[in-house]
């Protein structure tokens, strides 16, 4: 026993010695093990007084004298050291734990995560929606100004503080990478960086595909060629705040908007989703190929090829898959 705990004990043996009698009885009370089945998680509201906190742990089962846990914190000094915010209390916790726990500050860790790919208007929906955050989200980022991560908060803590984070590690994370590109890319900017990053995260959802698709941009755009994506397309029918509820058509093909990189060179004017750090990297550090084309090869991943001819055989092969898996159902 360290000399903190012998001190509190000691405190605890006299608080109860001054109620009289019934001093043993309070303190093996107090120290014994409690009468809590499972774990607890518990949420003490700021500004809680200790007649309410000692009410509120008698009615969820953690203690069996709320007078004893009041009259103890009250006379140890100890109400203004209670935190507020969410805690967790293990199964059988003693009164004494218990007051240990609600002092020491260690709450219980919420998680919020940001899908990788998701539009700005996606995640900042999720964060409304999530339990424990507090206050109206106010914040307007722009797409590909989130990293998608899981990012730990604490009950009661800010939706646009949380925002803030978000941003701040895209900022972070985008140019550290950014020192680390490859020599003679195509890509000008760290902002370049995410809008093709954005692209790829939305081709393709395969972690060992992304530095070869990335390459295929790579390589477009070193020859001139229009990138062909048909996410950018769908960006440009919706602007990121729904999802396209059908298949693109070849009509969308053609539609006028400067995300349309079937009719525009280059990279669209911005993100297309928040991309995350692997699709930076990516595109950063692209494979070495000399691929021009890539089609769904109808198993999850992608055929790629360096010919339009062989993009062709391959476009030939997915239809087939398709026409078959359509005459099974």
């Amino acid at each position: 026993m360290n000399r903190k705990n012998s001190w509190v004990t000691a405190l605890i043996l006299i608080t109860f010695a001054a109620v009289g009698g019934g001093g043993l009885f309070g303190y093996m009370n107090f120290t014994q093990r409690g009468s809590l089945k499972s774990d607890l998680i518990i949420i003490i509201p700021k500004g809680s007084g200790i007649d309410f906190i000692s009410r509120l742990l008698e009615r969820k089962g953690a203690i069996s004298q709320p007078i004893l846990f009041k009259l103890t914190v009250l006379i140890l000094r100890l109400e203004k050291v209670m935190r507020a915010g969410e805690f967790s209390i293990p199964k059988e916790s003693s009164p004494r734990d218990i007051l240990s726990i609600l002092q020491s500050g260690k709450m219980v860790i919420r998680r919020f995560v940001a899908v990788e790919g998701l539009y700005t208007a996606e995640i900042l929906g999720h964060l409304r929606r999530t339990d424990g955050l507090t206050g109206i989200v106010t914040e307007t980022p722009k797409e590909g100004e989130l990293l998608p991560e899981t990012y730990h908060y604490n009950f009661g803590d800010n939706r646009n503080d949380l925002v803030r984070r978000m941003k701040v590690a895209m900022k972070n994370v985008s140019e550290e990478l950014w020192l680390l590109r490859e020599v003679g890319l195509p890509i000008k900017t760290p902002l370049e960086a995410i809008i093709l990053a954005s692209i790829v995260e939305k081709e393709t959802g395969l972690v060992e595909e992304r530095r070869r698709v990335a390459s295929v941009f790579i390589n477009r755009l070193r020859l001139g060629m229009r990138l062909q994506s048909d996410p950018t397309v769908i960006y440009g029918l919706t602007n990121g705040n729904r999802r396209l509820s059908r298949p693109l058509k070849r009509k969308d093909l053609k539609s006028l908007n400067p995300y349309n990189t079937y009719l525009n060179k280059g990279l669209p004017p911005g993100p297309i989703a928040n991309p995350g750090r692997a699709s930076i990297k990516a595109v950063l550090n692209p494979i070495e190929s000399t691929d021009l084309y890539f089609v769904a090869d109808g198993k999850g991943g992608h055929a790629f090829s360096t010919t339009l001819s062989e993009h062709n055989k391959n476009v030939k092969v997915l239809r087939k898959l398709e026409r078959e898996k359509m005459q099974t159902r």
